[in-house]
């Protein structure tokens, strides 16, 4: 047995990934609530319960993987692939990750709810659903939307309708973003589900969903609702989220995006268009 490695634990709960996880913030964030420390408290432990969970998920992935894994070009590098963490010791590590995030959500019957739906989902597109087509990105973006149900539903904060339709269509996009980047690799380092999505048919997906993004977020931003809580200025925000979009799309077309949490933050134009969206929206304070 390999002798324990912080280095290598922390990098098989992959804790970049957690990135995908202010998604649980987007209710605080549009509803003005974050100056209410209950339900800011609130949405915390919902965040680090789901940073639990989301780092557990991506243990028993790796270690139903890892045999496979260790056969791939890129992923035979993983802690557990290359023998770096035991699998005991990632067990181990798993089980208190599950003890942590129930605890963080304990009291919250509606949070438990969604965080249990989210690790059964998880597991099953890990053991058999990822190699089924549409339903593998499917299963992907209801992740980001029990997310966004975390913060909203589970806090007590009331979604918009326009909201949680534009984080449906989001989270698609990334997800057939992320098979898109995929099909870049070498036959050898494929999916296998990537057999069943011909390029077109992606290249489709992908212009489907970020019109839909595009669309109900615009709805959203010029909704009355939207206008009498943040005024014009969310209006404003539009242009940015299009030019994030077709960023982000121009970098998948170059064989980046299949890790969606750690490309985002690759890319300086992106960044900018995060923190030109986040000053704008945030003018009325400043």
């Amino acid at each position: 047995m390999p002798p324990l490695s912080l280095p290598a634990l922390t990098r098989l709960m992959r804790p970049h990934q957690w990135l995908k996880n202010v998604f649980v913030f987007a209710g605080l964030v549009f509803s003005q609530s974050w100056r209410d420390g209950v339900t800011f408290s609130h949405v915390l432990l919902a965040f680090a319960a789901f940073c639990c969970l989301s780092s557990m998920v991506y243990i028993i992935n790796d270690w139903h993987d890892r045999a496979s894994d260790a056969l791939h070009p890129t992923k035979r590098h993983r802690p557990l692939a290359s023998g770096a963490v035991a699998a005991p010791v990632a067990l181990a590590l798993a089980a208190l990750l599950l003890a942590a995030g129930v605890c963080l959500a304990w009291g919250n019957r509606t949070l438990l709810v969604l965080l249990g739906l989210y690790v059964l989902l998880n597991l099953a597109y890990s053991w058999r659903l990822k190699q089924v087509p549409v339903v593998d990105v499917s299963i992907i973006a209801s992740g980001f939307m029990l997310r966004l149900l975390a913060g909203t539903v589970a806090v007590g904060i009331p979604p918009s309708r326009w909201l949680l339709l534009t984080g449906i269509f989001v989270a698609l996009f990334l997800g057939f973003a992320k098979r898109k980047a995929e099909s870049f690799h070498d036959e050898a380092g494929q999916r296998a589900v990537l057999a069943h999505y011909p390029s077109a048919l992606l290249d489709t997906f992908m212009a489907v969903t970020m019109t839909a993004t595009l669309t109900t977020y615009s709805l959203f931003a010029t909704s009355p609702e939207a206008q009498a809580q943040h005024g014009e200025r969310l209006l404003y925000t539009v242009p940015v989220v299009i030019f994030g979009m077709l960023r982000y799309t121009y970098q998948v077309h170059r064989g980046r995006g299949e890790d969606v949490a750690r490309d985002l933050l690759r890319d300086p134009w992106i960044l900018a268009a995060g923190a030109c969206w986040l000053a704008i929206f945030l003018s009325r304070w400043l």
